[in-house]
């Protein structure tokens, strides 16, 4: 007669539990001394210990290492100077407690995107920098076989209310956002929302595509589909909750 004794069940449940826990921390501890050992094999748009690229190539990791530079002045700074964009940085504009431009850049070129100068804040600017770069271009080549020369700004630090809405401050305020009314393909055809977004099926399908592609990077886009306000622009800001109108 078999009198081997058996554990209890809680326990053994326990037992496992514990034993993958110890092995997931071998692994992690692995994968972190193998992403930052000088000889490491890892990409480097897949290692998290390390600055991305605005031209790498979009991974998993992407949303980690651009909330790392959003959140820090001298990387945001130098993210922008590595991804090809032509800026300038300006000192920090203090108007008022409510209307500010803090890590304050004046941005005229995007990638291979030219943009009238307007002054923004980094974190705007390179927010803007990953759109052109992996939606913009993309969607433009789908659509029209040819890439985006010139994207039409029109304005982003602005000390005012929001409109429509006298009490609260807008966050062109603080340059949190940008309006962008429409682009210029290489071959000079211009699209504009005013009179695209209902318009020949190819340009509303691209106006719809880099509208989409804006709420990775911002966290709130608004457009035609959102209100009246917003049918001559996209409005990106990079404050709120998702909204992808």
């Amino acid at each position: 007669m078999n009198t081997r004794r058996r554990g209890h069940p809680f326990l053994n449940a326990v037992a496992f539990v514990f034993s993958l826990f110890c092995l997931g921390v071998v692994a992690l501890a692995y994968l972190v001394l193998l992403a930052t050992h000088d000889d490491t094999p890892v990409p480097r748009a897949w290692n998290p210990s390390l600055p991305f690229s605005i031209n790498d190539p979009l991974t998993f990791v992407t949303p980690y290492k651009l909330a790392r530079a959003l959140r820090n002045d001298a990387l945001c700074l130098a993210t922008l100077d590595e991804g090809r964009v032509m800026f300038e940085a300006m000192e920090p504009l203090e108007a008022s407690e409510q209307c500010h431009v803090r890590n304050r850049v004046e941005l005229t070129k995007l990638g291979q995107t030219k943009i009238a100068p307007v002054e923004t804040r980094c974190s705007t600017a390179l927010r803007l920098a990953m759109w052109e770069r992996h939606d913009v271009q993309n969607a433009a080549l789908d659509h029209f076989g040819q890439g985006v020369s010139r994207m039409r700004q029109i304005g982003s630090y602005n000390c005012r209310t929001i409109r429509g809405v006298s009490d609260r401050m807008s966050t062109h305020a603080t340059a949190q956002a940008i309006d962008i009314g429409g682009f210029t393909l290489a071959d000079g055809a211009r699209i504009e929302l005013t009179q695209d977004w209902d318009g020949p099926q190819d340009r509303q399908n691209f106006l719809r595509d880099v509208r989409n592609g804006a709420c990775r990077w911002f966290e709130t886009t608004l457009g035609p589909d959102f209100n009246s306000l917003h049918a001559d622009h996209f409005h990106l800001q990079s404050k709120g909750w998702g909204t992808c109108r």
